[in-house]
């Protein structure tokens, strides 16, 4: 009998060191969260808490789009646009300097993108609730960066943020 109460409380005490543990992650992670929306705040001129990212990764490359979460928000949609008009047009120039002011220089994917922008198509797209960026390399590493890229932002962005369709 002592055997199973041992056996039991040991599983317990297992039980509780995962719960804090995974809270602890998550209190990470939340603050990391918290950190980038905080810096993100002074990057982007949109509203994180009334706009959406989605992160699509394709085979060659991927689309990037930010929209307000209310369609008829226009101050949100103008500014969401102007924010990716100038992103565009930096990131044809191998400048990814907004992104690293947010996430850190040593995001995932970063410096490959960087290095590699002259292989890198960027194009902007207006949408109807905001904008798009979509990236097409032929360069198949180039194209598992940009993806590494998404994913660390997927992550960064927490509940702002959304991976494909």
């Amino acid at each position: 009998m002592a055997g199973v109460v041992a056996g039991a409380a040991g599983t317990a005490v297992a039980a509780l060191l995962l719960t804090g543990c995974s809270q602890h992650d998550t209190g990470g992670q939340n603050d990391r969260q918290d950190k980038v929306a905080e810096r993100g705040r002074s990057v982007m001129p949109f509203d994180l808490d009334q706009t959406t990212h989605h992160f699509t990764p394709t085979d060659t490359g991927g689309i990037q789009e930010v929209v307000a979460d209310e369609p008829g928000d226009t101050e949100q949609i103008g500014l969401i646009r102007s924010h990716l008009r100038q992103e565009a047009k930096a990131f044809a120039r191998g400048d990814f300097g907004d992104p690293a002011r947010i996430h850190g220089h040593d995001m995932p994917g970063l410096a490959q993108l960087e290095e590699g922008y002259e292989r890198l198509e960027v194009r902007y797209q207006k949408r109807t609730d905001g904008a798009a960026l979509t990236y097409h390399t032929e360069d198949p590493a180039l194209a598992g960066a940009l993806h590494d890229w998404f994913e660390a932002q997927l992550s960064d962005h927490g509940d702002h943020a959304e991976g494909g369709h």
